[in-house]
């Protein structure tokens, strides 16, 4: 079944990679939490995601530039270990493969969740156990298939987001399902001004708006397996962050409109109630299919994203080697199968752990995704110290500014990290973070003394 060179298989179009990291981007970010950062800064939450989405397309311009140059399916990973050492990668490569099997994990139990909305007489693990064996077939195919199936996953999502916000502009200008009286755009300021909580409301939730934008850098682990990586990432990269910035900001422009900022939230989901608005009595079914799509979409992407992190990783010497086996079809396969066995398993032990244990262990996809950030920044930083003048000059998707706009993410990174810490609700993440750097700094020493003994 697999072939004596591990070999992957360029199958992801332009179009593939660009709804990848446009649906990896919107999902409940979107659709539930966009709710608390609106009840936290009002209104002004339209500034912190155009805030959030500049930096979101720095580390995306980052991670494109050394993409670009050295297309790699690992690869965040791999540029931190060239640049920064094999240590970084080795953190960073286990960091990220920890954080989306934690979020794989919550997303496999959402996707019960919300057929049970549905089928409430069927148990939830009927539809884990199904879903996870149906998305683990679909990348056991061919990257072509996960491709093609990543593209109407996010196809759906963005569709129902365009009809919402065509909607929510009819009720806004014409009334349309509020009996012919036009909202207008007054509420954006009416109720305790654009910044009703001041300029501090809109800065505290930036530590919630930037986690809406989890999931762009998997932009860069596509690389390994796109068709024509010097002409297709730098397409995606620079069409998907005013994509995302249309659909956060647009939406939530147009809820804000129609409802006043502090009743966001508070009457069920925003997107329900304006579809119900309009007279769409099935509103609430119809957004259950959205959130199926999106959570499909998302076990979808991180079944993918470990599976190509853990087979880079291995070729470094930071995983076990028979991680670097692919089938016929240019798919690691051992990856995939170990994938699947890891959701099932936390699934069920996601049963049985105490709430507030398991909590403190999803904390860590918080400081997993700042760090990743981080080490995507620092490692961009550190490859341009490497080049010379001429080298620079002939980048093909340099990072505008290069490593003065970097050092300036990184900054910005770290504070959200102090924002992390100012919230007594996140800062868990911290500590645990902490431990979980700290046990992976000793299993690296364990690695390379391995490594030193057998040789």
């Amino acid at each position: 079944m697999q072939s004596s060179t591990p070999s992957l298989k360029r199958g992801l179009s332009t179009r593939h990679i660009r709804f990848m990291a446009l649906g990896s981007a919107i999902g409940t970010g979107l659709f539930y939490g966009s709710a608390d950062a609106i009840q936290m800064a009002g209104p002004s939450v339209l500034l912190a995601y155009l805030i959030g989405g500049l930096a979101a397309y720095v580390i995306m311009r980052a991670l494109g530039e050394m993409s670009v140059e050295n297309p790699n399916a690992g690869s965040f990973s791999r540029y931190a270990q060239d640049n920064l050492g094999p240590m970084a990668g080795y953190i960073t490569g286990w960091t990220y493969c920890f954080e989306i099997l934690i979020v794989a994990i919550a997303d496999v139990t959402a996707f019960g969740i919300y057929m049970g909305v549905w089928f409430p007489l069927v148990p939830h693990w009927v539809w884990v156990l199904s879903v996870v064996l149906f998305i683990g077939a679909i990348n056991l195919l061919s990257v072509k298939a996960f491709g093609e199936l990543e593209f109407w996953f996010s196809f759906f999502k963005v569709a129902t987001i365009i009809v919402m916000i065509l909607a929510g502009i009819g009720i806004i200008l014409w009334g349309i399902g509020n009996g012919g009286q036009p909202t207008g755009v007054a509420n954006l300021w009416r109720h305790g001004g654009f910044f009703s909580h001041g300029v501090g409301g809109m800065i505290l939730s930036l530590q919630m708006v930037m986690f809406a934008y989890g999931g762009i850098e998997i932009i860069g682990i596509t690389a390994g397996e796109a068709r024509d990586p010097e002409r297709s990432i730098p397409r995606a990269i620079n069409s998907v962050p005013w994509r995302i910035l249309l659909f956060y900001v647009g939406t939530l422009a147009v809820i804000m409109s129609i409802y006043p900022w502090n009743q966001v939230g508070t009457g069920g989901s925003p997107f329900v109630l304006t579809f119900q608005n309009l007279g769409i009595p099935v509103a609430a079914g119809l957004l259950n299919f959205v959130v199926l799509t999106a959570s499909l979409s998302a076990i979808n992407s991180d079944v993918f994203g470990v599976g190509r992190m853990l087979h880079d990783m291995a070729g470094q010497g930071h995983a076990p080697r028979i991680f670097r086996r692919v089938s016929r079809h240019g798919i690691p396969w051992i990856t995939v199968l170990v994938m699947m066995m890891a959701m099932l398993v936390a699934v069920y032990l996601n049963y049985l752990m105490p709430e507030n244990v398991f909590l403190m262990i999803a904390s860590l996809a918080t400081f997993a995704t700042v760090w990743v950030w981080i080490m995507i920044l620092c490692s961009q930083i550190a490859f341009r110290r490497r080049l010379k003048p001429e080298q620079v000059r002939a980048l093909k998707f340099p990072l505008p500014g290069g490593a003065i706009t970097a050092g300036l993410g990184v900054v910005f990174l770290l504070f959200i990290i102090g924002l992390i810490g100012y919230f007594p609700t996140t800062r868990v993440s911290l500590y645990v973070g902490a431990v979980w750097v700290l046990l992976l700094l000793l299993g690296y020493r364990w690695v390379t003394t391995k490594r030193v003994t057998a040789s």
